[in-house]
């Protein structure tokens, strides 16, 4: 066929077709100067040392996570494809993932695997976060540890502004002032390797739309105070509501409509009741209007139906001093935060939403996205 006429499938759909390369079932680069080309427009010289060097970093980075975090036996793994002196190049991965020689198709399959993997590490080594972490981490949760206050004396813990005392008779005003939590949690920072499992398991995910690397949790006493918790957030200026990324908010807790119609019904006698009262208001107000609830939730293949939480993506506007610069280098960048009730929280260590359930579900997608002969 001439070559006006010939187009690589695989490639082209990558391009245009709405296809992600990870999906890729082979490749076709056969010679080392293909392998160059594609080298240097993906962003390496792999003819440069100080590159080939990060290729050798990222090929270490990919067989660990595939034998000791997605639990792949090393010798599934052919060993010209583990062994750098056998391997000789990083390049030979690109033509060994494009092989058509049907005796070769387990080293073809797993070169495609690795090549996957190390791929998407270095994507997720290669972000804002990489360079700046410790000036992202302060200034996004400094904020919110300054508003956290724990009560050595009764072991509780308040929401705050900084400023304000706590009274030993009313820790807890009616109409601002100090709200009582369960608890709460900065987030343990999400590692590359997570992440990695984490856009392996979603086809449609991207490492510069991984937006929970960073996060902190509220733990609250009842669904009433999840919606305080938010209100104190916006008014106090921890989080601003211009910069929420609305397609990524979940709440599967409680309907805001709902909520707000409940709110106004109960104000007015509000007074009469307790805490837990209020609550259980709130709780029969909804199912008496269950037909009207409008749930917002985002799907997530991995979590348990039964956890139920509020969770939006909030922007923080961090700016870097760059030694010898005339001015900050600055930028948005996202982070998570989590607002649960006690009943909520307590399903994260036990049943479907185990967290240890929630990530070996992930592990098994990323597992078939990486060989899908397994699926």
């Amino acid at each position: 066929m001439s070559y006006r006429f010939q187009f690589d499938e695989t490639v082209l759909n990558s391009v245009v077709g709405g296809h992600s390369a990870i999906d890729m079932p082979k490749l076709h680069i056969h010679s080392r100067e293909e392998a160059n080309a594609f080298m240097l427009g993906y962003g390496f010289n792999a003819d440069n040392s100080e590159d080939l060097e990060k290729l050798w970093y990222f090929h270490r980075r990919a067989l660990v996570l595939i034998q000791e975090k997605l639990g792949f036996q090393p010798q599934q793994v052919p060993e010209v494809l583990r062994d750098p002196k056998l391997l000789e190049d990083p390049r030979n991965i690109l033509i060994y993932a494009s092989s058509a020689d049907i005796q070769h198709k387990n080293l073809q399959k797993w070169a495609c695997a690795l090549l996957r993997c190390m791929h998407v590490f270095v994507h997720a080594e290669n972000d804002l976060f990489s360079s700046f972490s410790e000036d992202i981490q302060k200034q996004i949760l400094a904020p919110f540890q300054n508003c956290i206050f724990h009560d050595g004396t009764t072991g509780t813990t308040f929401l705050k502004r900084p400023q304000d005392t706590l009274s030993p008779q009313l820790p807890e005003v009616e109409d601002g002032g100090a709200l009582a939590l369960l608890g709460f949690e900065v987030k343990p920072f999400k590692t590359s390797s997570s992440t990695v499992i984490k856009l392996l398991a979603k086809p449609d995910a991207l490492a510069m739309r991984v937006f929970d690397k960073l996060g902190v949790r509220f733990v609250t006493r009842s669904m009433f105070d999840t919606f305080r918790v938010v209100r104190f957030l916006v008014e106090e200026g921890l989080i601003s509501f211009a910069h929420i990324m609305p397609d990524q908010s979940s709440n599967n807790l409680y309907p805001v409509g709902l909520f707000l119609k409940a709110a106004a019904e109960l104000a007015p006698k509000a007074h009469e009741y307790s805490d837990e009262q209020i609550n259980r208001f709130f709780i029969d107000y909804l199912e008496k209007n269950r037909d009207q609830a409008d749930f917002l939730r985002k799907e997530n293949l991995f979590s348990g139906e039964d956890y139920r939480f509020i969770k939006f993506i909030a922007r923080k506007l961090i700016r870097i001093e760059i030694p010898g610069a005339t001015n900050k280098f600055s930028f948005f960048y996202p982070y998570e935060v989590q607002i649960v009730d006690q009943e909520s929280h307590s399903k994260i260590n036990s049943g479907p939403s185990h967290h240890l359930a929630y990530k070996e579900r992930q592990q098994q997608a990323a597992r078939i996205r990486l060989l899908p002969e397994l699926g």
